[in-house]
């Protein structure tokens, strides 16, 4: 198969190759890597044709473009032998089309005259057409790239450029121009990616139980998904002052994606499929095509779920208040992390559709006394594992798909596991009292 240098962005590296598998999987094209660094901006692939390229990145996030691959060596002597033997048909087609050269440099710079002689060290091959640095028919770029520090390149490419990313989406959906936010928004390139790994597309159902102020639903409909969500925390949802989740959607011209969003606890919610008591024999509803969450760390605040704490409610008759009293406020109780992380997959197991996907964020201390291990499900295969590192600590993107039926060991599934109440939260949450 033809072979097409992708020109990625040099940030969240770890998620880089995940997301343009992710797009492959989702445009049904088979593609290869020839060869990958997180180290470097330049990334080789295989690909049926270029506009199964086109497709493949028109909505990358952490690329620039793809190229078609002329030539590469670790010496521009090394490139021009390989471009010399190129075959007619790569060229001949753009014989007489207007083109323009660019140069991309990793970790290193030139000067005027020195990117002018490069340039024009390519004269020899057979393109007749004009010179446009504007919209050109053609359009060439040499790409080097350095060691750091060092005086000459350690290799480099020429490609003719098939198509641009989707990358603009991070500027047109940054917080710092949505209506609506909080401080706990996610960051809109990372909401974007997220959704590309969960698959997010035309005729899909995605949904977000932990949604606050909707980053991740708008994210799944910019990409055509219909978004979906819910919070404990209802406020989060209905806003104030005129600005709410509903507005967001409206904001980018995607109201009509948005299904709706819901008060609702995750352990107690309305969208839920339900297990045999043998955990064999499942009666589920499948519906949800993806599940994109951020659940709450429980740092600032302790997680709490509907409930009463442990010692609270005894002798009590009634613990089901009217809550269509007005001023009624439903009790709750501190929640274990790592029974949420268990939740959550339980409910993915059971409404997601097959082959669905789990998109879930989840911390983890850089100190491995208190890392906190991935979670996992017989009925669901862990796809990817993104890392975005900070100081002390770093935070995972872990990306699932559920299993068809035929494929999940039945030996495996149990019941759900009931966790036990705390009083404080620090004694569930070994995260947070560390």
């Amino acid at each position: 198969m033809p072979e097409y240098l992708v020109r990625l962005v040099q940030v969240h590296e770890s998620f880089r190759k995940a997301e343009l598998e992710a797009l492959a999987e989702l445009a049904g094209i088979e593609m290869e890597f020839i060869s990958y660094s997180e180290d470097s901006p330049f990334c080789i692939i295989s690909l049926p044709s270029s506009d199964a390229a086109a497709r493949l990145i028109t909505r990358s996030i952490l690329s620039q473009g793809i190229y078609e691959l002329w030539g590469h060596g670790p010496t521009y002597a090394a490139l021009h032998t390989s471009l010399r033997g190129l075959s007619p048909e790569k060229w001949s087609p753009h014989r007489t089309s207007s083109f323009r050269f660019t140069l991309d440099s990793f970790q290193g710079s030139l000067s005027p005259a020195a990117q002018r002689a490069i340039i024009e060290s390519f004269s020899y091959l057979p393109l007749d057409g004009p010179i446009r640095m504007k919209s050109p028919t053609l359009d060439l770029c040499v790409f080097e790239a350095y060691e750091l520090h060092a005086a000459s390149p350690r290799s480099v490419y020429l490609g003719a450029l098939v198509a641009g990313s989707g990358r603009a989406a991070k500027t047109t959906f940054d917080l710092k121009k949505r209506h609506y936010i909080s401080t706990t928004s996610m960051d809109a390139e990372l909401a974007l990616v997220t959704a590309n790994l969960a698959l997010a597309a035309p005729g899909r159902l995605f949904y977000d139980p932990f949604m606050g102020t909707g980053g991740f639903p708008v994210a799944a409909a910019h990409f055509g998904a219909v978004g979906l969500g819910s919070d404990i925390d209802g406020r989060s949802i209905r806003g104030k002052g005129g600005r709410d989740v509903r507005g967001n959607f409206r904001q980018y011209g995607l109201e009509g994606l948005y299904l709706d969003g819901f008060i609702s606890d995750l352990t107690n919610s309305p969208v839920r499929g339900c297990m045999g008591e043998n955990g064999g024999e499942r009666e589920r509803g499948a519906w949800l095509d993806g599940i994109v969450c951020d659940p709450p760390y429980g740092v600032r605040e302790g997680l709490k779920v509907l409930g009463l704490k442990e010692g609270r409610g005894e002798g009590r008759k009634d613990l089901t208040p009217n809550i269509r009293e007005p001023g009624y406020i439903p009790p709750k109780r501190p929640y274990s992390f790592t029974a949420l992380l268990d939740d959550i997959l339980h409910f993915a197991s059971l409404t997601l559709v097959e082959n669905g996907r789990l998109a879930m964020w989840m911390p983890t201390a850089n100190d491995e006394d208190i890392e906190l291990a991935i979670p996992t499900h017989p009925c669901l295969k862990v796809v990817s594992v993104c890392v975005q590192p900070f100081n002390k600590w770093s935070r995972r993107l872990l990306t699932y798909r559920r299993l068809p039926d035929s494929e999940v060991d039945r030996s495996q599934l149990i019941p759900k596991r009931e966790h036990g109440a705390g009083i404080h939260a620090d004694e569930l949450n070994d995260f947070r009292r560390k």
